[in-house]
C-alpha cells in the first residue's frame, strides 16, 4: 500500500472515530405551551331598569307607566336584568306619613334568567290604598338596586 493511501486511510479511520465517538448536543426541549386562559366567570344576574306604573303588557314589562296612583289602583313594578344564573329579587313596598315608616308587602320571586329578562310585581288593597306617598325597594339578592317613589291621590 502506498504512503498516500495508507494516509487517506488513516484520515478516513481518523474521521470515523471521532464522528462515533463525539458527543451529541441534546436537543432542547420544546417550550410547555402555555396553558389557555381560563374562561371568565360568569358575570351572573345583574340588575337593569326598575319601573312603576298602572298595567304591564305580556313580556311583564309597564306598559302604563305611572308615580301617581287613585285609591282602588293596583301598582306594578318592573325590574329588568340581564346575565344568566339564579338569584332573588325582592320587591319591598311601603307607606310613609309623618316620618312614619309601615310595610304594606313584601314578595320574593327566585329567577333563573339565561339572558335579558323582565321580572313583575304588584300590590293590591281591595280596602283601597291610604292617601299619601309610597315607595318601593328592589333587592337583588338582599342587595338593594334601587327604590321608586310613587304617590296615591
Amino acid at each position: 500500500m502506498s504512503k498516500k493511501c495508507l494516509y487517506s486511510l488513516c484520515t478516513l479511520l481518523l474521521v470515523l472515530l471521532t464522528a462515533c465517538g463525539a458527543k451529541e448536543e441534546p436537543i432542547p426541549a420544546p417550550a410547555p405551551e402555555a396553558a389557555p386562559a381560563p374562561a371568565p366567570a360568569p358575570a351572573g344576574v345583574s340588575a337593569g331598569t326598575i319601573s312603576v306604573g298602572k298595567a304591564v303588557g305580556p313580556d311583564k314589562k309597564i306598559s302604563t307607566p305611572a308615580d301617581a296612583f287613585a285609591k282602588g289602583d293596583t301598582i306594578y313594578v318592573s325590574v329588568d336584568t340581564s346575565g344568566a344564573g339564579t338569584a332573588n329579587l325582592k320587591a319591598k313596598w311601603t307607606y310613609h306619613k309623618d316620618g312614619k315608616v309601615a310595610l304594606v308587602d313584601e314578595q320574593t320571586q327566585p329567577i333563573s334568567p339565561t339572558g335579558p329578562a323582565t321580572t313583575e310585581f304588584h300590590v293590591s288593597n281591595p280596602k283601597g290604598w291610604p292617601a299619601g306617598d309610597y315607595q318601593v325597594e328592589v333587592f337583588l339578592d338582599d342587595k338593594s338596586i334601587g327604590v321608586r317613589n310613587f304617590r296615591v291621590a
